[in-house]
């Protein structure tokens, strides 16, 4: 059967285009991989150093099977005051976050919906105190949390990182309320609804992939910090960040509980985000466009 020379033509075409395509798909994937690789190497050295003993940690060329050994994670736990830590890390952050969302919501919708002369104004100052350097604000933070005697205690860490998180909260609610459509909750102030109901009923829903995405990033901030957690606690009072750094002593680094403790710090956040993932691409992606 004879071809035309327009069917060669298109064929031609078709198969330069997906010669064009497949080598397009392939540079794509060697990138992706080389960037996933260089990801993905420090926390597998991360984890398989938890597992392993001081002496096979240091081998070159490095071990890559062996058998697990748990002593590292027996060790940490066996010093004195480390599960405190935790216990510290776990409730600063959940309430420093748990205030940037109640508080945060509330004033973001009535920045959204609210009759304020000069919101947008008030917005971008809310802001901007986000923008201040975290050692700039150390000293008056210090200085203020002297007065009432709250340096060493858990409550100046929660109010240092609510300062922190609460504008970031504001300024993020605001825009994904200002996404929602006002007809829907006219809609339901015409069915008799209260504006609170309509603010918990009708517009917190409709900000769900924003509150947990804004949730998310203020939790991941208090979780990790580790320059106000140094300044404004001690003792039994200094979370996880700082129990790391105490690992390093004058005998030296104890490497193999630097990697476990790198491990906790790290499990709770990548769990964290794995879950909340379809939230989170969603939830940063409203209000970016205005």
């Amino acid at each position: 059967m004879k071809i035309s020379r327009l069917q060669r033509k298109e064929q031609k075409a078709f198969h330069g285009y997906s010669l064009t395509d497949f080598l397009a798909k392939v540079g794509l994937t060697i990138i992706l991989g080389v960037f996933l690789f260089w990801w993905l190497f420090p926390v597998y050295w991360m984890i398989s150093s938890a597992f392993k003993v001081d002496v096979s940690m240091f081998t070159l060329p490095p071990t890559w099977i062996f058998k697990p050994d748990l002593s590292n994670f027996r060790n940490l736990f066996a010093t004195k005051g480390f599960s405190s830590y935790v216990v510290n890390s776990v409730i600063v952050a959940l309430s420093s976050t748990t205030i940037a969302v109640i508080l945060g919501s509330l004033a973001g919708y009535g920045l959204a919906r609210g009759k304020i002369r000069g919101k947008n104004h008030i917005a971008f100052w809310m802001i901007s105190t986000r923008m201040a350097p975290i050692v700039g604000m150390m000293l008056p933070l210090y200085i203020l949390f002297g007065r009432f005697r709250l340096v060493g205690t858990l409550r100046a860490l929660i109010l240092a990182y609510t300062t922190f998180n609460l504008p970031f909260a504001v300024w993020l609610m605001r825009g994904f309320f200002l996404e929602i459509p006002r007809d829907v909750e006219e809609a339901a102030l015409v069915d008799g609804c209260t504006k609170l109901q309509t603010f918990f009923h009708i517009a917190l829903p409709l900000a769900k992939p924003g509150l947990v995405a804004m949730a998310a990033l203020c939790f991941m901030f208090a979780w990790n910090d580790y320059a106000f957690a140094v300044i404004f606690t001690s003792g039994k009072t200094q979370t996880l960040p700082v129990a790391c750094q105490r690992l390093m002593t004058e005998y030296g680094i104890v490497w193999g509980q630097v990697m476990t403790t790198g491990i906790i710090l790290v499990a709770p956040v990548l769990f964290l985000g794995i879950v909340i993932r379809k939230y989170l691409v969603r939830g940063l992606t409203m209000g970016a466009i205005r």
